[in-house]
């Protein structure tokens, strides 16, 4: 094989392997909007992991609150972020309803992400937020109850040499912890206050 035949032939595995990964995240959007779709509760929200303090914490220590959930990461550049100002928007926006709802940041990547340093990202945001982590199980054992998708990306201009890829959605639950909404990456703090105001 030649050395033009060969780079012929990385450059097809490096295509490959994007489009496989852009479909798994659309794929994994694409269940999010599904289950946005049904009139009963998708599923239930379900995790035991510590927050940002260093407390263990499980979806029953909101219960009676609606839970706005988003899975990212700190090192994040431009989705979590932005995420997490709307939804920092959209808690202001509601005013005295606010304590009736719960703004919860889990990460997917407790390698990097641990409490202390949750403690530092999310109150750039929004005292209200609650970041959580746990060990690389829990964070997967809590992925596998919500229709999303994560994944390490080697990235040599990355901190620490990688990133991550994963499903940009806001979830909302009910006080039951019951899958209420959901919206996609770019949805404007105002929409969202305007769907939650409806419900709560």
């Amino acid at each position: 094989m030649s050395l033009t035949s060969a780079q012929k032939f990385l450059w097809v595995l490096a295509g490959a392997a994007a489009l496989a990964f852009v479909w798994l995240l659309l794929w994994s959007d694409y269940r999010a909007d599904r289950a946005r779709t049904d009139t009963d509760p998708a599923f239930l929200a379900a995790f035991e992991l510590t927050d940002h303090q260093g407390m263990v914490r499980t979806e029953e220590d909101f219960s009676g609150r609606w839970m706005l959930v988003f899975f990212g990461f700190s090192n994040c550049p431009d989705v979590c972020p932005s995420t997490l100002s709307e939804v920092a928007a959209v808690m202001d926006g509601l005013g005295d309803n606010a304590v009736r709802v719960q703004p919860i940041f889990i990460t997917i990547d407790p390698e990097r992400d641990t409490s202390m340093a949750l403690a530092e990202f999310v109150p750039l945001f929004d005292a209200n937020i609650i970041g959580l982590t746990g060990t690389p199980e829990q964070i997967a054992a809590t992925s596998e109850t919500f229709p999303i998708f994560f994944e390490r990306i080697e990235e040599a201009t990355a901190p620490d040499g990688y990133t991550m890829g994963h499903t940009s959605h806001l979830f909302l639950f009910d006080p039951e912890a019951g899958f209420a909404d959901s919206w996609p990456h770019g949805t404007s703090a105002e929409e969202i206050l305007a769907d939650l105001e409806e419900r709560i």
